[in-house]
């Protein structure tokens, strides 16, 4: 199993940068693929990006393609989310997933198998 714990969320104008992160824990991270989620008020949790667990591969939701890049260090047991031109559309809970299964589709929530607790981005206008 893999705990996995994220940070960075908070507030910032629109036209802002955050960073999140999510450090994981227990099993070697290298094992696992992993993802960005998020979800807003009301709404249904959406698939933001994914990174695949050799670093190389990733994929996007067309709402954050150009505007968001996700990275990992599989060295420090982490995956990034850097976020730039925030949008106050882009307002919600951020959480880290993880699987270690492959050719499944990435933007499946159902399809995941491990969760961090999530973190708030607010975004301003």
């Amino acid at each position: 199993q893999v705990q996995l714990v994220e940070s960075g969320g908070g507030l910032v104008q629109a036209g802002g940068s955050l960073r999140l992160s999510c450090e994981a824990s227990g099993r070697p991270f290298s094992s696992y693929n992993t993802g960005w989620f998020r979800q807003a008020p009301g709404k249904e949790r959406e698939a933001v990006a994914y990174i695949r667990k050799d670093g190389v591969t990733t994929y996007y939701a067309d709402s954050v393609k150009g505007r968001f890049t996700i990275s990992r260090d599989n060295a420090k047991n982490a995956v990034y989310l850097q976020m730039n031109s925030l949008r106050p559309e882009d307002t919600a809970v951020y959480y880290c997933a993880a699987r270690e299964r492959s050719g499944i589709p990435w933007y499946k929530s159902s399809a995941w198998d491990y969760w961090g607790q999530g973190t708030q981005v607010t975004v301003s206008s």
